[in-house]
């Protein structure tokens, strides 16, 4: 075995005990676990990207979690995602701007059937959470990421940032607000 699938086994071994983790919470506590898991998504997302390169522009703004990603050894493929029906990979109404994210090879979907533990619940809101963290450092905004399909081979989402909601103390403080 090869160090990439060494670590990808030792990595796939924590996540399975994450799955098991998260539906013993998500049972206790029920709907506030997706809540916590998000929240605690955020926070890590906010820092992993201390520090990252700042942009006004989303395309630029995933490659950098892309990068940020790699520089913690986190494998979690994205990329995103144009369909035929629309005219450009971003999509701007007023405020708002959405860019489409296709997951293909997902450690926490890969985990949840693994374990076999539905998808959508706190584990995917923890990654939706650490995007929202992320994107808050890095562009200075906040966003959410909304989950359009979960499937077996795949999943769709929806991230949108909004521009209304700039984050007051984002340049003071280097491009990290808290």
């Amino acid at each position: 075995m090869n160090d990439i699938t060494e670590a990808r086994a030792s990595l796939q071994e924590a996540m399975n005990f994450l799955g098991a983790l998260a539906s013993g919470i998500e049972q206790a506590i029920g709907q506030s676990a997706t809540s916590i898991s998000f929240l605690a998504g955020k926070r890590l997302g906010m820092q992993f990207s201390t520090g990252a390169p700042t942009t006004d522009n989303i395309e630029q703004a995933l490659k950098t979690i892309r990068d940020v990603l790699v520089k913690f050894d986190c494998l979690w493929h994205f990329e995103p995602f144009k369909p035929h029906d629309r005219a450009s990979m971003v999509a701007c109404q007023g405020d708002e701007e959405d860019i489409l994210l296709m997951y293909s090879d997902c450690m926490i979907r890969q985990s949840l059937f693994k374990f076999g533990h539905a998808q959508q619940g706190s584990l995917c809101n923890m990654m939706n959470g650490f995007f929202s963290g992320a994107i808050r450092n890095i562009m200075g905004y906040e966003s959410s990421l909304t989950i359009l399909h979960a499937g077996e081979n795949a999943c769709l989402k929806r991230l949108t940032v909004n521009r209304k909601t700039h984050v007051d103390d984002f340049h003071e403080n280097g491009g990290s607000s808290s």
